[in-house]
């Protein structure tokens, strides 16, 4: 369910937009159930469970089985939580099943997030079914409180969702949160949520797990962003997921930084398509990030800094290849450095509202071939020929 993959590096320390696919509908009780009297009968015990949720009735959640995720999720602001049986297996007294979990977070998500779960069931003595367990299907991500019971601290713009910190800490990303969301509304405009859900596991596993994914490729990467890239009309939830071992190491403006930049993922992610190249969408979100902070190009960019020195200035603009978490760390850095400084460039010679139009322009294509080409016409009057050599002399004049 992976749309796009996003990586970024700040500082020695990253910050990644990923795109991950979340989808649509509503809550309440799940829909059509199977013909099958027993999946029907479960069912309604989960729909029970789900409107005991909703409810905040934890005398009746029990009655449909194990407490541990009503008490893992209390704190969890929520709007809609459903199940939908996809498929049912029977052995002796108990049942696993299988089924789609959408829930909605109140007043961040315009549409429900949509995972798999397995579920186990056995059926009591008097002849019921009770729910014994309740975990990620195969090898979809774990959910927040999968790892245990979830704080929730709210900011002016920001929920922040935690596993093992205290509220106290969770503030801390909420105020970081909150200076991000009109920072990213300034540069690029107000249409979008404007408002931002973070999750902040216990440590990198907590995160790799969350994203479904080995802990090796993430670390050393700070904070990644999940998403449907390229859906304006409806907008799927969008998470912000940090990885407090990075991002601890981080300074104030570094973590400002990071936050800024994941946050400029939210708000772009409409107009962020296929046709996006990584530079653009990674630079762009490098470009709000550091506006303000003060730091100079050979500063913000220090491994394309040290490349340049030594002779060795990019022939091209980096490509998305170059964008890999799992490839080499300082060309990984340097791909980020050198889409940030292209779009600087393009704030510079031509204007930062012109930046914003050209973004647009080039995600208005669902397909990448004439896309970037007829974009840079269109709204910058160049080539990519052109652009590009114009790119070079600029980095080679920023940080020669």
């Amino acid at each position: 369910m992976t749309v796009r993959g996003r990586a970024r590096r700040t500082w020695r320390a990253a910050a990644a937009g990923l795109c991950l696919l979340l989808l649509p509908p509503l809550a309440g009780c799940a829909g059509r159930t199977a013909a099958d009297p027993v999946t029907a009968e479960v069912q309604r015990v989960l729909d029970r469970r789900s409107t005991a949720l909703l409810g905040h009735d934890e005398t009746a959640f029990g009655a449909t089985g194990t407490r541990t995720s009503y008490v893992r999720l209390r704190a969890l602001p929520l709007t809609s939580w459903a199940y939908r049986v996809t498929a049912l297996r029977r052995g002796g007294s108990g049942a696993t099943a299988d089924a789609e979990l959408r829930y909605r977070v109140a007043g961040y998500d315009r549409a429900p997030v949509n995972v798999r779960r397995t579920l186990t069931l056995r059926r009591t003595g008097g002849g019921r079914w009770y729910v014994t367990g309740d975990r990620p299907a195969g090898k979809s991500g774990q959910q927040l409180w999968d790892q245990g019971p979830v704080t929730a601290v709210r900011g002016a713009h920001s929920l922040v969702l935690g596993t093992g910190q205290g509220a106290a800490e969770l503030r801390r990303y909420a105020r970081l949160a909150d200076r991000a969301v009109p920072a990213v509304s300034a540069a690029w405009g107000t249409a979008w949520t404007r408002r931002l859900v973070v999750l902040v596991p216990r440590n990198l596993t907590g995160m790799a797990a969350l994203l479904g994914s080995s802990a090796s490729g993430y670390r050393g990467i700070a904070a990644v962003t999940t998403g449907e890239a390229g859906s304006p009309g409806r907008t799927p939830a969008d998470r912000v997921v940090v990885n407090p071992e990075a991002y601890a190491v981080l300074g104030e403006t570094g973590k400002q930084v990071v936050l800024t930049h994941e946050t400029t993922h939210v708000a772009t992610r409409a107009h962020t398509t296929t046709a996006t190249p990584l530079w653009l969408s990674e630079g762009y979100a490098d470009w709000i990030g550091y506006l303000g902070t003060g730091r100079t190009p050979t500063e913000a960019a220090p491994e394309l800094s040290r490349a340049v020195r030594d002779g060795e200035v990019p022939t091209a603009l980096p490509a998305d290849g170059d964008f890999a978490f799992s490839g080499d760390p300082d060309r990984l850095a340097q791909a980020y450095e050198g889409g940030w400084l292209a779009c600087r460039m393009i704030a510079a010679h031509w204007d930062e509202s012109r930046l914003g139009a050209f973004y647009r322009a080039v995600g208005a294509h669902h397909k990448r071939a004439g896309a970037l080409e007829e974009a840079l016409r269109g709204t910058l009057g160049t080539t990519p020929e052109a652009f590009t050599a114009q790119w070079r002399d600029y980095v080679r004049d920023q940080l020669g």
